[in-house]
């Protein structure tokens, strides 16, 4: 009998591998695909943010509802520790303007073969392609290359991930196992449809900055893309919960402007100017968000200064939970004790995306998932320890 089982080779299932093994305990990794952090991989293509450099009492508010459950997990290994973690792999880091914290060379590969090369050194074992297909005689069982197998362990640690980008391994069909312990899983960090007319095309790939989203009472500053079926990146991600669970999505074009500086401005070149170029000219708006104002904005019984800083979209549906980069819903915290044990299961945790948590991108997501995976990691330990 092995020790510790960990299912899932995302950064939760890694993360749980290492605290295991360091306190020199035999353990097993497996995973569904032919290569573990396939997803984490994929999240370090376009630089890997590992976690946001701010003070711990604001990083914790970004977990939203569950952020009271997480914050003792995220207070244990928060920023600073991530930080000492990746230079423990020897991958030196850089804070960006933001705050946030990506490795030097921006790349996840560097990091995941560090990290893979020390969990060899601490003889933990990688089987891939073995997909989890429940438990048989108290033991979990495995599709495998070979034929159905079962793997005797003391205790294990899930760390399936969510329902997005199934072609990376997070498909989420592990949650028919759970059954009433898993909350139904919603789309997270997502972009929108939004059905333009024909003069949007014209703007499709351009990005729309210096701008300010709310959304309920979510509010991002962040930049986002107008493309063909919608708008998607970063601005939308942070408030895009709030429009999922129906609050209007409010547009300010200006937000570094008063309405009365802009209506000033509009009247000293106020004549014979049509709207859009009296905005061009006074207010320094370019193509897109001039579209932007036309699409939404035309008709309006308000003012134009009133319309440019609470520009309204209408009612919004998500993309594809398949093409959200994260999701909500999956374990719920009440079926797991401190330590992230299954209440009902003594001696197996669960970890990372799989529980029912979400977080914007900015470095969240990440951080949350190496969190959990050692909470349950350490939780392994103490089972061991006491059982």
């Amino acid at each position: 009998m092995i020790d510790a089982l960990i299912v899932g080779g995302g950064p939760a299932g890694l993360m749980a591998a290492d605290i295991v093994s360091a306190a020199g305990k035999s353990v097993v990794l497996v995973d569904a695909m032919p290569t573990v952090g396939r997803k984490f991989l994929m999240a370090g293509k376009s630089g890997l943010n590992l976690t946001k450099s701010e003070p711990m009492s604001v990083f914790a508010r970004h977990y939203g509802a569950a952020s009271s459950i997480l914050s003792p997990m995220i207070t244990d290994f928060g920023p600073q520790e991530v930080v000492t973690w990746a230079e423990g792999l020897e991958q030196s880091v850089f804070t960006g303007s933001t705050g946030r914290v990506f490795p030097t060379d921006m790349k996840a590969s560097p990091l995941l073969r560090a990290w893979l090369k020390r969990l060899q050194t601490q003889y933990v074992e990688i089987r891939t392609r073995w997909r989890w297909t429940g438990w048989q005689g108290g033991q979990p069982s495995f599709e495998t290359p070979t034929g159905p197998e079962t793997i005797e362990a003391a205790t294990t640690v899930l760390a399936l991930g969510g329902a997005s980008w199934s072609k990376l391994g997070s498909d989420g069909a592990w949650a028919g196992l759970l059954l009433d312990q898993v909350a139904p899983f919603q789309p997270a960090n997502m972009g929108f449809v939004v059905p333009w007319t024909d003069h949007m095309t014209a703007h499709f790939g351009a990005a729309v900055k210096g701008c300010k989203l709310t959304a309920g009472d979510m509010v991002s500053r962040g930049e986002f893309v107008v493309s063909k079926t919608g708008i998607e990146g970063g601005g939308v991600y942070s408030v895009s919960a709030a429009v999922r669970d129906g609050a209007p999505l409010v547009l300010d074009l200006l937000p570094d402007m008063d309405i009365d500086t802009i209506s000033k401005r509009l009247a000293a070149v106020k004549g014979k100017q049509s709207a859009s170029n009296a905005m061009r000219k006074a207010l320094k708006l370019d193509g897109v968000k001039r579209a932007l104002f036309n699409e939404f904005g035309r008709g309006s019984d308000r003012s134009i200064a009133k319309t440019i800083k609470a520009l309204p979209f209408p009612k919004l549906t998500a993309r594809p939970m398949d093409e959200a980069i994260s999701t909500a819903g999956g374990v719920r915290f009440g079926a797991l004790n401190e330590d992230l044990m299954l209440k009902a299961r003594p001696g197996v945790f669960c970890a990372g995306e799989m529980l029912d948590w979400e977080a914007p991108t900015g470095g969240y997501l990440i951080n949350g998932c190496l969190a959990t995976g050692r909470q349950a990691g350490l939780g392994a330990l103490r089972y061991l320890q006491t059982s």
